[in-house]
């Protein structure tokens, strides 16, 4: 729960703290006072829309920080300490401290447990601790979504299974039909990219490329291109080095001066070792000898075989023009083209299997569907008489809420139960309260058929029916007593406080019928120095508090009469809260 609110620099508030306790918290002033700033402030960490006229004149910035106590075990706090840590932030000793500053330039900033983070992710952080309710959610109210969603909210665990079973269902067909329609839709571009890829696919196979072969076909077409010339310097090599004739060749010369150093080797051992060492030059140069004038009588000069070489490098290099720079790039295109043909080859067949998923996916979801519709049906009846027991201890006794739950007809709906309903990503239903204020009165929607007092008390009568079934641990509620006097302010008040037994309630009213039944009474002051308007806010004890019911019920705040009137009403109210 929050259990302490600090501003500064918002509207017409400098600085104050308000400081929240459990169960039923009243907010009240005089009008003009800024009692809706503590809205405002609740609405920025909610992620409200940063604006710059609400930070006060002459102040660089307005900050609105929040305190939430984390109760251990509570349903809300696992997922709360998993989202703090998603941010970065920390939870100190079951304390969380939320942020919100805006400069007077209009920049926004959020944090949370000390860290910043965006704006957002404050208010995906917060939403779920706390349900703001003003004069603009009584039209919520009457919005088809908002409906369902309390529906579903009463229905309870059963409705909230069905309707996430529903959900992902409900993906999944959305998916197979976008699939299903891009396939068909891109039929022809992929008959079009079948073409393309089988045409070169044949192209390669003709080819039937190796790797590493062009470079291998490359050297073959140089020996051959320059035959003559290689043989030519083989027989002249092998000429230098042993003359078929006794001309002078490379290894005469080293004989010869093998010999000579051989006839004085027994003279100096040096002499001997280079004797030996002409030996081994001697047996080398008849070996290579050997080998040059084998190339040369081996080169033969192959017209039609140069020829078929450049011809398979010319096929080779086309290939690797439009497939690949090398030949393994080309091979690897020819295997993920031969992939992909084959997935493009059977567009018709995945046709089929998604129109048989779709199918599948349609009939399960409907299924779900009809489940999630009989549970909406069977808690409707429920929902409307404890709204209706609820409006009647609201002085509107003669007033009955009935919850009605239709489905329309569409030709693409889904088959339930004989019937093709149109659905959408909450089930098939239309969920709408009607109201029929007295009786024999004709049941209307409550757009229609409510004022603003009643509708305020329907709203509130909604709250406390799914109070028990609502984890929302703080409600906030911004003058929803508006158009609601007398006796039936009283009722507003007691059933707030039935409230708070469920959950903490934070109430900014303008009526004592609804502040006296509080646990904890603040007002807003204004004060002003002629030049500057300053507003606070302050806790207040009995007597404080009798004055200001006085001033609430009558204007006046030290009359007498006012003040016993103020007396009574608190003492009555206090007696009369639930325990």
């Amino acid at each position: 729960m929050l259990e302490e609110i600090r501003i500064r620099g918002l509207g017409v508030i400098e600085e104050s703290v308000l400081e929240l306790g459990p169960g039923f918290t009243a907010i009240t002033g005089e009008t003009g006072a800024g009692k809706t700033m503590v809205v405002t402030a609740l609405g920025l960490l909610l992620g409200a829309r940063a604006d710059a006229g609400s930070v006060r004149t002459g102040a660089r910035a307005a900050r609105v920080e929040g305190l939430v106590r984390v109760a251990h075990g509570a349903a809300w706090a696992d997922g709360l300490t998993a989202e703090v840590d998603k941010v970065g932030g920390e939870i100190d000793d079951g304390a969380l401290v939320v942020a919100r500053q805006i400069s007077a330039e209009g920049r926004s900033r959020a944090f949370v447990g000390g860290a910043s983070c965006p704006v957002g992710a404050l208010a995906a952080l917060i939403d779920p601790l706390v349900a703001v309710h003003g004069q603009s959610d009584q039209h919520r109210l009457l919005q088809p979504a908002a409906q369902r969603e309390n529906l579903d909210r009463f229905a309870g665990p059963d409705a909230a299974a069905a309707r996430a079973e529903y959900a992902v269902g409900f993906r999944r067909l959305r998916e197979t039909e976008r699939e299903l329609t891009e396939v068909v839709e891109s039929a022809r571009e992929r008959a079009r990219e079948a073409d393309l890829l089988r045409f070169g696919l044949v192209e390669v196979e003709a080819v039937a490329p190796r790797a590493g072969e062009e470079d291998e076909l490359a050297a073959e077409e140089s020996r051959l291109g320059y035959a003559d010339t290689l043989r030519a310097a083989a027989e002249q090599a092998r000429e230098a080095l042993s003359a078929e004739e006794s001309g002078p060749d490379a290894l005469g010369a080293v004989s010869a001066a093998r010999r000579l150093l051989d006839g004085v080797r027994e003279h100096d051992p040096e002499v001997a070792g280079l004797a030996d060492r002409l030996a081994e030059v001697s047996y080398l140069l008849a070996d290579v000898a050997a080998d040059v004038a084998s190339y040369a009588a081996g080169i033969d000069t192959d017209p039609a075989r140069l020829a078929a070489v450049s011809e398979r490098r010319a096929a080779l290099t086309a290939l690797t023009r439009k497939y690949g720079d090398t030949l393994e790039e080309v091979l690897a295109w020819a295997e993920a083209g031969a992939a992909r043909l084959n997935d493009l080859d059977g567009t018709d067949e995945r046709i089929e299997e998604l129109r048989g998923r779709r199918e599948e996916l349609r009939s399960s979801l409907a299924g779900t569907a009809a489940r999630l519709s009989a549970i909406r049906t069977e808690a409707a009846g429920r929902l409307g008489a404890v709204v209706t027991e609820e409006l009647t201890a609201l002085a509107m006794p003669h007033a009955a809420v009935t919850v009605r739950v239709t489905q329309l007809d569409g030709e693409d709906g889904l088959p339930v139960e004989g019937r093709t309903l149109r659905f959408g990503p909450s089930g098939v239903d239309e969920v709408e309260l009607l109201l029929a204020a007295n009786p024999g009165a004709e049941p209307r929607p409550l757009g229609k058929g409510a004022s603003g007092g009643e509708l305020s008390r329907v709203m509130l009568a909604v709250e406390v029916a799914l109070a028990a079934s609502n984890p929302v641990p703080t409600f906030v509620f911004d003058e929803v007593d508006a158009g609601v006097g007398g006796k039936a302010a009283v009722e507003v008040g007691r059933r707030l406080s039935i409230l708070a037994r469920h959950a903490q309630v934070l109430v900014v009213t303008h009526l004592p019928q609804v502040a006296a039944f509080a646990d904890q009474h603040v007002v807003v002051r204004k004060s002003s120095d002629g030049t500057v308007t300053t507003s606070g806010l302050s806790t207040l004890d009995d007597a404080s508090r009798v004055r200001e019911l006085s001033r609430m019920l009558a204007g006046l705040e030290d009359s007498d009469t006012a003040l016993a009137h103020a007396e009574e009403l608190l003492a009555t109210a206090q007696e009369s809260r639930p325990v």
